[in-house]
């Protein structure tokens, strides 16, 4: 289990987080200059932020759902606990605010489209394309009742209580 979990880390986030906006700051010369404070400041908030939601929703899936975010060892059991109960994506909006804080700390309007870029491709394609249909298929009318009453990407006030 630990060698699943250490490659999804690797091959999904580390790519978004790390290489893909390494190669798009090389490709376009990047040259960095300090942000403003407060820019800085919102910067230094929001990554720790990012982080710590990153690892409570990959530890949901370890622990409650026995999977990974990986496709390849998806959850076995549905996740609604924690911030899965406000939210459907709380990883992705993890991996946002991470790279919202990068392109902010960095002052890369490159990276800040990367970052719309990849919700765009989630919110376009990847949910609504393959893993809502997947889920909906694995975990039927749990499922979609879940979508029904959880938004995709703005949490509820009041969380989900049907388990």
């Amino acid at each position: 289990m630990f060698w699943s979990w250490l490659s999804t880390i690797l091959i999904l986030p580390f790519n978004a987080l790390v290489i893909i906006p390494a190669l798009l700051l090389w490709i376009c010369g990047f040259v960095y200059t300090a942000p403003p404070t407060a820019q800085a400041a919102a910067g230094w908030a929001l990554f720790p932020l990012g982080f710590a939601l990153a690892v409570w929703t990959c530890g949901l899936f370890h622990t409650v759902g026995k999977g990974t975010a990986a496709p390849w060892n998806p959850p076995k059991r549905f996740v609604v606990r924690g911030p899965y109960r406000f939210v459907r994506n709380p990883m992705i909006i993890s991996v946002l605010m991470m790279l919202t804080a990068e392109a902010a700390l960095l002052n890369s309007r490159v990276v800040a489209i990367w970052t719309l870029a990849f919700w765009a491709a989630n919110q376009f394609y990847y949910f609504p394309k393959i893993e809502e249909p997947k889920l909906r298929e694995r975990f039927g009318e749990d499922y979609a009742e879940y979508t029904r009453q959880v938004r995709r990407w703005i949490p509820k006030l009041r969380g989900y209580d049907k388990q």
